[in-house]
């Protein structure tokens, strides 16, 4: 049974009350500053205008000052700028017209100190310079998808390459007017919101016939010399990026799929092309050369300036290349005009770079083990690192005893102890190291019952495994009740969208401890069709990446393992992770839609009559609210 926390939101006059302008979602919103309301609150009119991000069920229920009971319809993660600070932030959605900036909101942003007045001004200089350039670009921030028009992508073949023809993949007949809709929509290159993904499996054939696009992505230490004097910094995201760009006329019928309506061949660059990504990053240098405080980094723009005046100016003469040569920019995935920003492991400001402390904040927040299966997995990671450190081995002899058969369960001040070192060097810079992508990468992911964990690594030129990044993150209550596949396949989607950014384009290795995973998502063999719905999806995923993936022992896994089962439990996923889970269910919703809409019986039919019908509310009831003794026998009587 869900429990939900109470919280006071005050029915508020605006007559002597404190108004900012703030970015939300990349839109100016105007909120009202009350320190009497624990939740920050929109009304459903502004959450439609500012593109109907999707809700999740409150996790609180709203009560006002004077008792009654205000319905929060949902709520929804956001980007939220105040004082150029961007904050990812919980925001609630009400049918009233509340728009409240609440004390969560001044506890993020640290305003319980700051003088209102400063908030709003400095608040309004930035929102009206951001809006000015919203004006003056307002083409370039579109849903609707861009279209290249300086350059086309050319794909060359090996010389031994053999056409291959691939039958078209069963379709149910519940599907096919779903996926004739998508075919359509793609023909007249709409953007979709919820709607199907076409696929093609270009792993499978392709991209082993496809010659390598030999073009050098920058390493961070060059992004970070180009940006160094910055004091201010945006961030530009490129959304289907890739499908912005055309491909040469003579090479599209390598884009061929087939469909059950016959032949299609993509006009646009696909995801999951071998050549994608080195083309478009040539293609995004050549675009932006010559610009200052720019850098690039396939589909993310970062933009810097000395102060404000000169960032705006850099901003500007950016989205004047972007209009130039035809590309769409969606406004809620980028960050304008901030004093701080997160980049490849590193924080970039005015001070210059520094190592993110997220890397190890896994590390950092793992709690002390508390029963035998814990320890069983802490002592799985020491001796996975034992091969890179030695002296690791020297941890695990005070947790060997509480292992024992006969041993009484007591967590020693020596077992804290080795506890605290092992943490104290898994954080140090004796296995951990800075993203190099010269460097071959390795992405491990392990899933348990409570949790994923994840690490991307570095292989050294001595065959040693350094870590750049650790990460993991609590399962939710639906996610617990996955089967183990779903769970491991789950943590592997979770490792590729946590490290998207040091792994899209590049070549790596993709491990797992679960056997069956490798047959669903090797990436050079065709997706099975007996798979499981979720696993479908995330295979389709993962085809957009270029990975290899190898099954490692569990006993040999201790370096995920001990990340997915020791988790603090206040740890939640991450934004990034919400968002990617977020498209994935909508993508659900939009095909149960088109399958249910030509049923002949529809979930709203039998939702009405079930309503009608006095013992089926019973057994709904007794369903969602549990079953008592007392319950059981009403019921036995009434059958």
């Amino acid at each position: 049974m869900v429990k939900y926390r109470t919280v006071v939101v005050n029915r508020v006059m605006s007559k002597g009350k404190s108004h900012v302008s703030v970015m939300l979602n990349g839109e100016s919103v105007k909120m009202m500053v009350d320190t009497g309301a624990d939740i920050s609150i929109i009304s459903r009119d502004q959450w439609r205008k500012i593109g109907e991000p999707p809700l999740r069920p409150p996790s609180v229920k709203a009560k006002t000052a004077s008792g009654n009971t205000l319905c929060v319809i949902g709520e929804f993660c956001a980007q939220l700028t105040l004082k150029q600070q961007t904050e990812n932030c919980v925001v609630r959605v009400t049918e009233e017209q509340l728009m409240l900036l609440g004390a969560d909101m001044m506890d993020v942003f640290g305003l319980w100190d700051v003088p209102l007045a400063s908030v709003r001004n400095s608040v309004c200089v930035a929102t009206q310079s951001m809006e000015s350039i919203r004006k003056e670009f307002e083409g370039l921030f579109s849903h609707d998808l861009g279209h290249c028009k300086k350059a086309k992508v050319r794909m060359e073949l090996k010389e031994d390459a053999v056409p291959v023809f691939r039958p078209k993949r069963p379709v149910s007949s519940a599907m096919r007017p779903a996926i004739a809709e998508e075919l359509d929509r793609l023909e007249k290159v709409r953007k979709a919101n919820g709607s199907i993904r076409i696929c093609g499996e270009y792993s499978t054939r392709l991209n082993n016939a496809l010659q390598h696009h030999q073009y050098p992505f920058p390493l961070p230490e060059e992004i970070f010399s180009t940006l160094a004097n910055s004091s201010m910094f945006s961030q530009i995201d490129l959304t289907d990026a890739f499908l912005q760009v055309e491909v040469e006329q003579e090479c599209r019928e390598l884009l061929t799929v087939n469909t059950h309506r016959g032949l299609y061949a993509y006009n646009r660059l696909p995801p999951g092309v071998k050549v994608a990504p080195g083309a478009f990053q040539q293609l995004m240098e050549t675009m932006l050369a010559g610009l200052k405080d720019v850098a690039v980094y396939l589909n993310d723009i970062v933009i810097g300036g000395a102060d404000e005046h000169t960032h705006l100016m850099n901003l500007r003469a950016v989205l004047a290349k972007l209009r130039e040569y035809g590309f769409k920019i969606r406004p809620e995935k980028c960050n304008f005009m901030q004093k701080q920003i997160k980049y490849l492991g590193h924080i970039l400001d005015c001070e210059g770079q520094r190592p993110d402390p997220s890397k190890i904040e896994a590390i950092v927040n793992m709690p002390t083990p508390k029963n035998p299966s814990e320890v069983r997995s802490f002592l799985g990671a020491i001796n996975y690192y034992e091969k890179f450190v030695p002296q690791m081995r020297n941890l695990r002899y005070p947790l060997d005893d509480l292992l024992k058969k006969d041993g009484h369960w007591q967590w020693s001040p020596e077992c804290q102890q080795a506890f605290e070192t092992f943490k104290r060097i898994l954080s140090s810079d004796l296995l951990l190291t800075y993203y190099d992508p010269r460097k071959p990468n390795i992405v491990a992911a392990d899933a348990s019952s409570v949790g994923i964990g994840a690490t991307i690594s570095h292989k050294m030129s001595n065959g040693t495994i350094k870590i750049i990044q650790h990460a993991s993150c609590a399962l939710t209550k639906t996610e617990m009740g996955y089967s183990q596949p779903d769970r491991e396949g789950l943590a592997l989607i979770y490792a590729v969208t946590k490290f998207h950014r040091m792994i899209f384009g590049r070549r790596f290795t993709l491990q797992t401890d679960l056997p069956p995973l490798l047959r669903i998502f090797a990436s050079r063999m065709r997706i099975p069709v007996y798979t499981a719905n979720r696993l479908q999806r995330w295979a389709l995923t993962l085809l957009m990446y270029d990975f290899k993936i190898e099954y490692v022992s569990t006993e040999k896994f201790g370096n995920a393992d001990v990340l997915s089962r020791l988790i603090a439990n206040h740890q939640k996923p991450d934004p990034e992770y919400v968002i990617a889970s977020v498209e994935t269910e909508r993508d659900v919703r939009a095909v149960i839609g088109s399958i249910t809409q030509i049923m002949p019986l529809t979930f709203g039919e039998v939702l009405r009559e079930t309503n009608k019908d006095p013992l089926l509310r019973e057994v709904r009831d007794f369903v969602l609210h549990g079953w008592t003794k007392k319950k059981v026998e009403k019921l036995e009587l009434r059958i």
